[in-house]
C-alpha cells in the first residue's frame, strides 16, 4: 500500500508571517495538532500543538509573533509514492511524528500522522489475526 492511499489530503498551512495566534485558531478549528508552513505550497516548516504550548506557556513569547520565529525549519517531507512501511521506517529514522507528503513538483498534497500510520497497521494486524484463527479453526 502506497501513503497516497491512506494519507490526509486536507493539509492545514500557513504563511511564514502569520502570527502564532492564527496559527493556534487554525489547529482548533481544524482540530490537527500541526500546521505545515509554506512558501508557494512548499513546506518550509512547521508548528506543532507542542511548539505553541512551549513557546506562549513556557517561554513566553507573544501571540502575534511570526510562524517563522518558532517553527521547526528543513521540514522532512516524504514523496507520495512512498510505501507505508519505508514512512514508518522514515517517521522513526528522523524521529516525527508528523510527515508533510509532497507531489512531484515538490508542493504540499498531504500529511501522513503516526496516528494515521497506527490505524493502518493495526487493521493489517487484525486482518492477519482472522486470518491465523481462520487458518488454525480449520486445521483443528
Amino acid at each position: 500500500m502506497k501513503l497516497n492511499d491512506l494519507f490526509t489530503r486536507c493539509v492545514i498551512t500557513a504563511e511564514p508571517s502569520d502570527p502564532l495566534s492564527s496559527i493556534a485558531c487554525k489547529m482548533e478549528k481544524h482540530n490537527v495538532g500541526a500546521v505545515v508552513i509554506v512558501e508557494n505550497r512548499r513546506p518550509v516548516g512547521i508548528v506543532t500543538d507542542r511548539d505553541l504550548a512551549l513557546a506562549l506557556g513556557a517561554r513566553g513569547i507573544s501571540p502575534q509573533a511570526e510562524a517563522q520565529s518558532l517553527m521547526t525549519r528543513h521540514v522532512v517531507a516524504i514523496p507520495e509514492e512512498m510505501s507505508i512501511l519505508d514512512a514508518t521506517r522514515f517517521m522513526r529514522e528522523c524521529g516525527v511524528r508528523r510527515l508533510p507528503i509532497v507531489d512531484r513538483h515538490d508542493q504540499v498534497s498531504g500529511i501522513a500522522t503516526l496516528d494515521d500510520l497506527l490505524r493502518c497497521l493495526g487493521q493489517e494486524l487484525a486482518n492477519l489475526t482472522e486470518g491465523i484463527e481462520e487458518e488454525m479453526a480449520v486445521a483443528q
